[in-house]
């Protein structure tokens, strides 16, 4: 048997799947597109029944990749959970009346049962139960409560004969059933929830945006720094590095098996971000390098999801962002990508369309500098004056803007509306909060670290065969002529395909003006991304969009390099 969840977007459906089937579940794409869903099991009597937590649909008439997905899978269930938001039974029981009319068994989950009393709301289940004619059970699933009934109902699930209506008619009688079953009861707004309102209003708005992105950055960088320094690194040069060592002595230290495995020795050493072997850069980057980042954000981001603020930043930003062919929600992967871009293209598939997801991803990979880019370019631009910071970080910020434009009049298609409930605020649970955390992680890791290792060997090939050497002669001319860089800048540009701090630093070693320095970085971090975005980026887009990606970042960067070249 297969019981689908079903309901509206932010109304808690993940966290009464959560409840139902524990902590073994499985992510996966639904075939042909990128959107997400949930699988796993729960007992149901002396059975073990499938629990699919569908992707959020606000009606079965599909405005969105997510809700064709929703109604496609509509098609598989055998029973449907029908998760509605208590304290807003307007907008929810229109898709409770089109699963009605579908002929399947349902039963309805009224979630959000402990906020109803909070905001004076008074519902008669009873009533309601008997309007829909299916099972309704009042559930708070963050707390628990009702989830054992629910699941105790689950055999009473009906599929009552319900006529098919038009749109206009629907609504009308979502109204009338609230009418019935629902009263709202005068009270003085608390605190918390005038601060939802000054959430969403252009002035204050911004004000506690700015003042909610600087804290999660500062908590982004202080957790994920912190997790290197005193957790990662200690491991890696404590137990892993006489590993390496020892490995590195039994293979006389060089040879092609040597790199590929160990990597190259680097002044006689073993060097975790740069000799490049599987054994050391190959788990050293997606671990200690990336791996606390992607922590340390999902753990702020889950935060930030379960107290309700997401969706409000999502509203306020949504007409700017859609200049650029996006939509609010595209904010949430380029503050991920100022700390590490690998999670940060990941993180587009919050994103419904495969153009949205393609322009994200790309303004992510050229425009974003990475925390570990960003803490060479203060380092080695700012020895120059602050002014050439300026330089860099508003040229990156034009180009985000302008190619987010050139992009959204040139794709075909148009970027679809936000349509979101914006939840209340609430207190986040830690466990609800841990779990999404460790499902974050487990994808992280069963999806990026196998295709960075198997990069990293494609690259040692290379480098083996001499390729990175022809490479870098053919591309002098563009390098010295038209960014103007010195020519033994060359190799830091190539390197900048593994690793950008690693080429940043590099550019140090070479005697550059404060022009170079500001064209090198800018150039830098606009040109290919890092190996372990580089494969992401691959895997998230599918080849021919890859290399569309790729055909704009090298546009962008030898025309900005070359325009800054001009201009400075």
């Amino acid at each position: 048997m297969r019981i689908l969840l079903m309901g509206n977007p932010n109304v808690g459906k993940s966290v009464v799947f959560s409840r139902l089937t524990g902590v073994h579940v499985v992510s996966a794409n639904y075939s042909g597109t990128t959107v997400e869903y949930l699988l796993g099991n729960m007992k149901l009597g002396d059975k073990t029944v499938e629990i699919v937590d569908v992707p959020g649909a606000y009606t079965l008439d599909p405005t969105s990749e997510a809700e064709e997905v929703a109604l496609r899978m509509l098609e598989t269930g055998d029973i449907v959970i029908n998760v509605v938001d208590a304290t807003n039974l307007e907008r929810n029981l229109y898709l409770t009346l089109q699963l009605l009319e579908r002929n399947i068994p349902v039963i309805v989950a009224l979630n959000l049962w402990d906020d109803v009393r909070h905001r004076g709301i008074d519902i008669q289940v009873d009533k309601l139960e008997e309007l829909l004619r299916v099972p309704v059970v009042p559930t708070s699933a963050l707390t628990g409560s009702g989830i054992k009934e629910l699941v105790e109902r689950i055999p009473e699930a009906r599929s009552p004969i319900y006529p098919a209506l038009d749109r206009d008619t629907r609504w009308s009688a979502v109204g009338n059933i609230v009418n019935e079953v629902q009263k709202i009861h005068h009270r003085h707004h608390r605190w918390f929830e005038r601060l939802e309102d000054a959430s969403v209003k252009p002035i204050s708005g911004m004000i506690i945006a700015a003042s909610v992105l600087a804290l999660s950055f500062i908590a982004i960088r202080f957790i994920g720094e912190s997790l290197i320094r005193f957790v990662f690194d200690p491991l890696f040069s404590t137990l892993w590095m006489p590993v390496l060592k020892g490995l590195s002595s039994l293979m006389e230290g060089e040879g092609f098996l040597h790199d590929i495995v160990v990597g190259k020795l680097m002044e006689g050493g073993i060097s975790f971000t740069e000799s490049f072997g599987v054994l050391s850069s190959g788990l050293y980057v997606p671990f200690a390098m990336v791996l606390p980042y992607i922590v340390a954000f999902y753990l702020v981001l889950g935060l930030l999801e379960d107290i309700g603020y997401l969706p409000r930043l999502a509203v306020l930003l949504d007409t700017t962002m859609h200049r650029l062919g996006l939509h609010g929600y595209a904010v949430i992967p380029t503050l991920l990508g100022l700390g590490c871009n690998v999670p940060a293209i990941l993180a587009t598939r919050v994103l419904e369309s495969r153009r949205e997801r393609f322009i994200a991803a790309t303004l992510v990979a050229i425009a974003v500098p990475c925390a570990s880019a960003q803490a060479m370019i203060l380092g080695l631009v700012g020895v120059y004056g602050f002014q050439y910071l300026l330089i860099v970080y508003g040229t990156l910020v034009v180009v985000w803007i302008i190619i987010g434009m050139v992009l959204n009049k040139i794709m075909k298609g148009l970027s679809p509306e936000l349509l979101i409930e914006i939840p209340p605020y609430r207190l986040p649970r830690i466990y609800t909060v841990a779990q999404k955390l460790g499902m974050r992680i487990r994808g992280f890791l069963v999806e990026a670290v196998p295709i960075i290792l198997i990069a990293i060997i494609i690259v040692n090939i290379l480098f083996f065969g001499g390729f990175f050497d022809i490479a870098a002669r053919i591309a002098a001319p563009l390098i010295t002529g038209i960014w103007g860089l010195p020519e033994n800048s060359v190799t830091a540009i190539i390197v900048g395909l593994l690793r950008k701090d690693a080429a940043l630093g590099m550019l140090a070693t070479t005697a550059m003006t404060a022009k170079q320095m500001v064209v090198g970085s800018v150039v830098l971090t606009m040109f290919f991304p890092c190996v372990a975005a580089f494969v992401v980026l691959y895997r998230e887009l599918g080849l021919a969009n890859f290399f569309k990606s790729l055909a704009v970042m090298l546009t962008a960067a030898i025309t900005v390099g070359g325009l800054l070249n001009l201009i400075m």
